[in-house]
């Protein structure tokens, strides 16, 4: 898992939300469907969530749960992303 791995995962979520109406949602597994082959994408979902994270944190995106916009550092369950 390389920078490469990061910038792919990261280019594919902004892909995926900008292919979306406007506040439309991912879920994180979208992308690392479209990253990672079909045996592996599963075992690299902290991988996503973790660079979705980070985009997060620098005002790109949000996590939401239920529509709201949450926490990443202490959200717990399943999450989708939307553009902020």
């Amino acid at each position: 898992m390389g920078m490469g791995d990061r910038q792919n995962i990261r280019a594919s979520i902004l892909k995926l939300l900008q292919a979306r109406q406007e506040n439309a949602t991912i879920c994180p597994s979208e992308a690392a469907r479209d990253v990672f082959d079909r045996s592996e994408w599963s075992a690299r979902m902290t991988l996503v969530r973790d660079v979705a994270a980070g985009m997060a944190s620098e005002g790109q995106i949000e996590f939401c749960q239920k529509g709201e916009a949450v926490d990443p550092a202490t959200v717990r369950g399943p999450v989708r992303l939307r553009l902020k």
